[in-house]
């Protein structure tokens, strides 16, 4: 399997668009970023608009065609990298139909960058494998135009392109026979794998879930029952839509994702579960299960707090991603002389995505601030960690209660 490349396009009324909010928007099978031009017309309107990212599918639009086969995985992680080319971050996401799939893979395997996700007309699992396996055939013998028929008979409502026949739907099917017919087929084999099922109950982040009432394909049952196994989710059904969502109510949709865009305060028993996810992503769940065994009545408090504040708080914050976080913590532990946490958190850098190199030329950079000792210093003891491979020292002294406690 490949990461597809895929492309994007940004839009932003929002004057001081570096400190708005990212929203990506992504189409489903057979449409493009254009699904979305009157949703995003809406949003940019408001004084708080956000920025938005919306994003091709392979051989849709403007994103080049895929001979390679892919996963709904891939292409979330092709998403991740548009994001990262436009400044990183954490941003909320979401899609429909095939994009909706996209959008909870982000929420499962992106968990620290997903601030909240809509999913319309879509869901964690989508028809059957047989079934999108004869549409990837049929489109490799006939081409995508084989399939405009049934699509318009999917996508709208009743009666939908007949009182609107100058409006987007006619031009979506269009747009339709444009698509290149192996990238197309090579999405319906995405979908025919995807299974995220059994991760719902997982899920942390706020979620969406936005049912067309005449949608024959994701129903509004099978979506309710959705949202039912999502800790988090709030269920809607749009009564005069079908499958494309955000092109035939436009309007509502916007409203809908300017909720998805709004902040919400954490009660403490939240900022403590938010936190205890992200101390286990960074630091290990081993390490996690050892600070925990070790908790006596003296240093609960103690724990409580470096979760709830440290983890749930400041580690979760969007404004940096996990491996810049490292970094900070990196140059502050050495800077502080602090040896025995600077272990651990070497060991989280490597979790978090920075390189060998990277963490010594940390180490290096640093030293010019913080001097030459203490430097030297954590040196040594990366070297420590890097010869440790993955194990963890077994002898550990009273005096380790900082690493413990991390």
């Amino acid at each position: 399997m490949t990461v597809p490349t895929l492309r994007g396009f940004m839009s932003s009324a929002a004057p001081t668009a570096a400190a708005s909010p990212l929203l990506v928007l992504l189409p489903s099978l057979g449409t493009t970023a254009d699904l979305w031009s009157d949703v995003v017309s809406r949003l940019s309107a408001s004084p708080d608009a956000p920025r938005i990212l919306r994003v091709d599918l392979p051989g849709h639009g403007a994103s080049p065609a895929a001979r390679e086969p892919f996963t709904v995985a891939d292409l979330a992680a092709g998403v991740l990298r548009l994001v990262d080319d436009i400044g990183g971050g954490a941003f909320r996401v979401a899609g429909d139909s095939l994009g909706g799939a996209v959008a909870l893979e982000l929420a499962i395997s992106a968990s620290d960058r997903v601030l909240g996700f809509g999913m319309l007309c879509s869901g964690a699992r989508i028809a059957t494998p047989d079934s999108w396996a004869q549409r990837a055939a049929q489109v490799r013998a006939s081409g995508t135009a084989s399939v405009v028929a049934g699509s318009a008979q999917r996508w709208f409502a009743p009666g939908y392109l007949n009182a609107h026949p100058d409006g987007p739907g006619p031009a979506a099917l269009s747009t339709l026979v444009d698509v290149d017919d192996e990238s197309y087929a090579r999405c319906c084999e995405a979908l025919g794998s995807f299974d995220r099922t059994t991760a719902l109950g997982g899920v942390r982040a706020p979620a969406l879930i936005v049912a067309g009432a005449h949608d024959p394909v994701c129903t509004p049952e099978s979506m309710r029952q959705l949202a039912e196994r999502l800790p988090n989710a709030r269920f809607v059904e749009l009564p005069g839509a079908s499958h494309l969502v955000p092109l035939e109510d436009p309007a509502r949709t916007a409203a809908l994702l300017a909720t998805l865009l709004e902040d919400t305060a954490l009660e403490p028993g939240d900022r403590f579960e938010r936190g205890m996810t992200v101390r286990r992503a960074v630091l290990g769940d081993e390490h996690v299960d050892r600070a925990t065994a070790a908790i006596t009545p003296e240093t609960a408090d103690f724990q409580d707090f470096i979760t709830r504040y440290a983890w749930g708080e400041v580690w979760a914050r969007p404004q940096l991603t996990r491996a810049q976080r490292s970094i900070a913590t990196l140059a502050s532990l050495v800077t502080g002389g602090h040896e025995n946490e600077l272990r651990m958190h070497v060991r989280a850098a490597l979790r978090n995505g920075l390189t060998r190199t990277e963490i010594a030329e940390v180490i290096h950079h640093t030293a010019l601030y913080a001097g030459l000792p203490a430097a030297n210093a954590a040196l040594a003891a990366m070297r420590e960690v890097f010869a440790e491979q993955s194990s963890e020292p077994t002898d550990r002294s009273a005096g380790d209660i900082e690493e413990n406690d991390g």
